[in-house]
């Protein structure tokens, strides 16, 4: 229920940025990255196994994320989400791509610089 709840509250202010960000014309939105990346959420708590639906959204939104300001908007969220889930293990989510087959463009962290994100 707890993770619901976070799940809930990142929802809100993921939308929140994309509403008032200059990326907010990309085609892809933050609640899409979450929706893609929520079957994800217990591995990336460090509590659950990879999924196949997990890798199924990892991929899916790989392949949404075509253009430069997608790319962009993607990082964006994904930053959002790492700083309003502390639970989140950053090491388990920087290496998520790769275990789902998918090749990143750009470092997730919350220190990469989307802006530089082509």
């Amino acid at each position: 229920m707890a993770d619901l709840s976070k799940l809930s509250c990142f929802l809100l202010l993921a939308c929140l940025v994309a509403a008032s960000s200059p990326v907010a014309r990309a085609a892809i939105t933050c609640s899409q990255v979450t929706s893609s990346l929520a079957p994800c959420l217990g591995y990336l708590m460090g509590g659950g196994a990879l999924s196949g639906p997990c890798c199924s959204g990892v991929q899916s939104l790989n392949g949404a994320a075509r253009t430069t300001p997608d790319r962009q908007a993607t990082c964006r969220c994904l930053q959002s989400a790492a700083g309003s889930m502390p639970g989140v293990n950053l090491n388990l989510a920087a290496g998520l791509p790769g275990k789902c087959g998918v090749n990143v463009p750009y470092k997730i962290s919350p220190s990469t610089n989307c802006n530089s994100v082509k």
